[in-house]
């Protein structure tokens, strides 16, 4: 079996890491880490929308068998689940962890040390949960993490809302991108989240990430070590936009592009607040979704088969 090495590693030896982090850490101080761009000290304890300083806060962490096949493997992905969010979706299933605050803050070593647990317990890779605000906390701990043997790819597991100055600082660090594409009008997303810029944004995301990963790679294993993986949780009424996000993967990202057409919706959180939401996703409306995908021009859908409550 070939035998390949995570980005990081590279990066790491030719010494480009340390500027990585700096660069991060600098832009702490007005922050601009997510394009909500804040700009409060947040090294010195001013606090922005994310409600987060310059410390890692972490919900929880463990092997993950609920993802897509390519992550989960046989022995699961390794999820570091962060806390708070920059988007605070009104229909959030993960509500008491992305509004709540729910979680710890730790130091850096700590978190370093969370990510070779989960390497010592067999993940496949480290999947970095809802890390658009904590992307300077990460590159940091990330030279511990390698002195102490990390050698899983790193997967940035985010809600779509990046910038894309940040997303270049994770060129060369990034193996496997997983971002939602969540809504393609505006006034969806300021309706539904706290982003009404969100469309635009997501999509020069999406353009960023693909252009420094590519295509989802898989090994002979069937497990992905390198690549894009977009995500798109369908809702009710078509609310979404599907067959316009679809559109714009195939067309402007790549055909080739693995898409997870997600039909578990659920009323959560504030959704009763929402006619649309209020309801659960149709069997039928997540069929014309995945159809949608294919009139598309994609190929690479996820199949698993999953639990929904047909209505």
């Amino acid at each position: 079996m070939k035998t390949r090495q995570p980005v990081y590693l590279q990066t790491h030896r030719d010494g480009l890491l340390q500027s990585k982090i700096w660069a991060a850490n600098e832009m702490l101080l007005s922050c601009e880490i997510c394009p909500h761009r804040c700009r409060v000290d947040r090294r010195h304890g001013e606090l922005g929308i994310c409600h987060t300083g310059d410390k890692p806060v972490v919900a929880s962490f463990g092997p993950h068998f609920g993802e897509e096949d390519p992550l989960v493997g046989e022995r699961g992905s390794g999820t570091i689940f962060f806390s708070y969010c920059n988007l605070f979706c009104i229909f959030c299933q993960n509500w008491e962890i992305s509004h709540g605050g729910e979680g710890e803050e730790i130091d850096l070593e700590d978190l370093a040390a969370i990510m070779l647990r989960l390497q010592a317990q067999g993940c496949h890779n480290i999947n970095f949960v809802t890390p658009s605000h904590q992307v300077p906390m990460i590159l940091a701990a990330l030279p511990q993490a390698i002195a102490g043997g990390l050698r899983v790819p790193l997967v940035y597991n985010s809600g779509g809302y990046d910038a894309v100055e940040t997303l270049r600082l994770l060129d060369g660090v990034i193996d496997i991108y997983m971002p939602d594409f969540k809504f393609w009008e505006e006034t969806v997303a300021a309706a539904l989240c706290n982003a009404r810029d969100y469309p635009e944004v997501a999509r020069q995301a999406h353009k960023e990430m693909h252009r420094q990963v590519g295509d989802l790679a898989l090994d002979e294993r069937g497990i992905a070590y390198r690549g894009l993986l977009v995500r798109h949780l369908v809702l009710p009424d078509g609310l979404a936009g599907t067959r316009e996000i679809m559109r714009f993967l195939a067309q402007e990202i790549s055909p080739q592009t693995y898409v997870n057409v997600m039909g578990q919706y659920r009323p959560c959180g504030q959704a009763y607040q929402h006619p649309s939401l209020a309801k659960f996703l149709t069997a039928q409306e997540h069929r014309e979704a995945q159809q949608m995908a294919r009139e598309a021009g994609l190929t690479r859908l996820d199949q698993r088969d999953k639990l929904f409550r047909w209505l």
